[in-house]
Formats: C-alpha cells, sequence, structure tokens
C-alpha cells in the first residue's frame, strides 16, 4: 500500500509539473534557494520601513536632544541592576557630567533613573508621506528622549534619521533602476531588431560609455550640478545621472536576444499577420525572456545604491535636509568620528545588508530563470 501512495504521489507531482507555467516554474525554483528567501525577507523589512518611517522613527530626521549631543546608543533593559524583571522594558536615564581631563561634558548612565518605553505612542506631529497629519508613533520613552543607535554631533537621533535614508536610498535605488530599465529595453530592442545603422550607432554608443571609468563619470556628471540647487532637484538629477550610466547592460543583454529571436518562426508569423514591429517586441519578444530581464533588474539595485552612497559620501550627491545613507556616511568620514562617534557608521551596516540581500535575490533568480536546469 506504501508503494502505491509513492507511486501516486510521485505521479501527481509529475502531472503538477507538466502542466505548470514557466512562472510556477521559477517560483518553485526560487523558494527552494534558502540565501535569495533570506535575501527577500532582509528587504521586505527594508520595504516596510521605507514604507512607514515616520511611524516607525521615533523623532523626525531634524529633531535635536540638545542635551545629549554625540550621545552614545541607548540599551533597552528587561532586568534592573538587582536582576528584578519588569514587563515593560525600560531605558536608564542620563545624566551631563564633566570629564576631569578635557572638560568636556559626557552623558553618563545613571542606574538610578529608569524611564519606561511606550508602544504605540503619542509624540513628535508628522505627516505621513506628506499627506495625513498624525503624531502616533511604533515606540518612544515616557519622558525625555530614546536613542536606540546614539545621536550625532547636532544631538539628532541616528535611528531615526537611519528610517528616512532608508527610505530615501532605496528610492533613488528603485526610481533609476525604473529609468535604466526603461532606456535600456527601449535602446536595446531597437539595436537588436532593427539592426543596421540604428544597431551600429546604439553599440558604439553603449561602448563609450563602457569604456570610460565609472567613478571618475559620476564625479564629471555630479560636479556639474549648480550647488544652489534645491535639494529637490538634487535628489531628481542624482536619479537621472546614475540611469544614464546603468542602462547599458542590460541594453546589450536585451540586443542580443532579440538578434536571436528576430528571426524566429513565431516571429515571422506575427510579421505576415500584419502585427506592427512595436507589438511584435512587446507582446512575442520581451515576455519570452522576461525572467532573464527580471533578474537584471534584481542585479542592478545594489550598483545603483551603491553608486548614490558614493557620491553622496563624496559630497558630489545628496546632502542635507536630504538624509539618505550616504549622506549620513558624509558626516562620519574623519578620524575623529570613528573615535569618538563610531556608531554613527552604522548606516554603513545598512547598505552592506541591503547589497548583500539584493545579491542573493539576484543569485536565487538567476538559478530560478531557468527551471528546467539541474
Amino acid at each position: 500500500m506504501s508503494n502505491e501512495r509513492h507511486t501516486a504521489a510521485k505521479d501527481k507531482k509529475v502531472r503538477r509539473l507538466d502542466i505548470a507555467t514557466h512562472w510556477q516554474l521559477m517560483w518553485w525554483r526560487f523558494r527552494k534557494h534558502h540565501m535569495a528567501m533570506s535575501g527577500i525577507a532582509v528587504l521586505g523589512i527594508f520595504l516596510i520601513i521605507s514604507l512607514f518611517a515616520e511611524f516607525i522613527a521615533p523623532y523626525g530626521s531634524r529633531t535635536r536632544n540638545t542635551r545629549y549631543l554625540q550621545g552614545p546608543p541607548v540599551g533597552i533593559h528587561l532586568f534592573d541592576d538587582n536582576w528584578n524583571f519588569h514587563l515593560r522594558p525600560f531605558i536608564y536615564g542620563r545624566v551631563n557630567k564633566r570629564d576631569p581631563v578635557t572638560y568636556r561634558l559626557r552623558a553618563v548612565v545613571d542606574s538610578s533613573i529608569r524611564i519606561p518605553m511606550r508602544f504605540f505612542t503619542r509624540g513628535e506631529t508628522y505627516k505621513f508621506w506628506g499627506l495625513f497629519e498624525s503624531d502616533l508613533h511604533l515606540f518612544g520613552a515616557e519622558k525625555g528622549f530614546i536613542n536606540l543607535f546614539g545621536t550625532d554631533q547636532l544631538g539628532r537621533d541616528v535611528f531615526s534619521r537611519l528610517m528616512y535614508a532608508t527610505r530615501v536610498s532605496l528610492s533613488v535605488g528603485a526610481i533609476g533602476v525604473f529609468m535604466a530599465f526603461t532606456i535600456g529595453i527601449f535602446m536595446g530592442g531597437i539595436a537588436g531588431y532593427l539592426g543596421g545603422i540604428a544597431d551600429e550607432l546604439i553599440m558604439r554608443l553603449m561602448e563609450f560609455i563602457r569604456s570610460v571609468p565609472t567613478l571618475p563619470l559620476w564625479l564629471a556628471l555630479a560636479a556639474a550640478l549648480p550647488r544652489d540647487w534645491s535639494a529637490l532637484k538634487v535628489y531628481l538629477a542624482v536619479t537621472v545621472i546614475l540611469a544614464s550610466i546603468g542602462w547599458t547592460h542590460l541594453g546589450r543583454r536585451v540586443r542580443s536576444k532579440l538578434l536571436s529571436l528576430r528571426e524566429e518562426e513565431f516571429i515571422l508569423s506575427a510579421r505576415l499577420a500584419g502585427c506592427s514591429d512595436a507589438r511584435i517586441i512587446g507582446r512575442h519578444m520581451l515576455p519570452s525572456f522576461m525572467s532573464y530581464l527580471i533578474v537584471d533588474l534584481s542585479v542592478s539595485f545594489p550598483y545603483i545604491i551603491l553608486a548614490e552612497t558614493t557620491l553622496s559620501f563624496l559630497g558630489l550627491g545628496l546632502r542635507e535636509p536630504i538624509v539618505s545613507w550616504g549622506v549620513l556616511l558624509y558626516s562620519a568620514q574623519n578620524i575623529r568620528t570613528l573615535a569618538e562617534i563610531p556608531w554613527l557608521l552604522i548606516s554603513g551596516l545598512f547598505v552592506i545588508i541591503a547589497v548583500l540581500a539584493f545579491n542573493f535575490m539576484g543569485d536565487g533568480l538567476r538559478d530560478a530563470a531557468d527551471p528546467f536546469a539541474k
């Protein structure tokens, strides 16, 4: 009986594979890639942070705590010094004391002061996505400030600034990748489908862009931006710059695929049926290798994110009052910062985690793009 059940289950699995679509096969293979699924989970957390940054952050990106300048991260406790358990998490208070050597005021932990944490508490007023006004925050302190990742030189909460920076950096990546994807498909589609002079011109353009070292090209284009532009204009300009350089890899992939497909029988049938060139490319050719385009799309995300971070770190990309991972790293690039306020480098950890998550997801998609491969 057990052999019959095993045979029936095996036959059912074979029939399931026989009738499955390409996307179903791709998903079944992708979910077996544990590192890729871990990357998806991490990126899901980043997406939640991006969508609800105002709610998750206890304070605004420019809110200052002048009594806690360059303050170290605040620990969350459930047990006090006597190992008594407290159901509600709490933080220890801080008192300013003057350093006997440097005579600077330093924030010192005072374990006699316990400040309970509150969840879903009312606090600083904000506009959610600039549309709805609210003062509800995920967590906060019962009194005073709670600085999980410490504060910077001006007393601004690093955790709150990281939440807003995550939104900006990921949005630059998303918009930049979308623009690069659109340009790459358009230029690669023209080169691969039409061929001839159009192919020669577009390929020479791609080779010229790829022949110029990437970092000097970024620096030259970013340095050309007027210094008196508003933060929004700089944000849009940096996104356009990154997209105008990052489309060449996808363009070459689209061109090579279209060159191999344009003589296939189903394409000739579409031409004989009177389909326009745009319809043939958009409805017949591109969908046949869309899974590979999605792989290229996922791999392009860390490229754009690292580019924005690099430009902002060098002071040529985004700048205050816009907050991004690169802008936060820009304020942490001197030796004094490494020695006295190393917690400002936490934004670099966010960059590393995001890039690794995108790379893991890209590896999983690359393996799953050919579901019949062993």
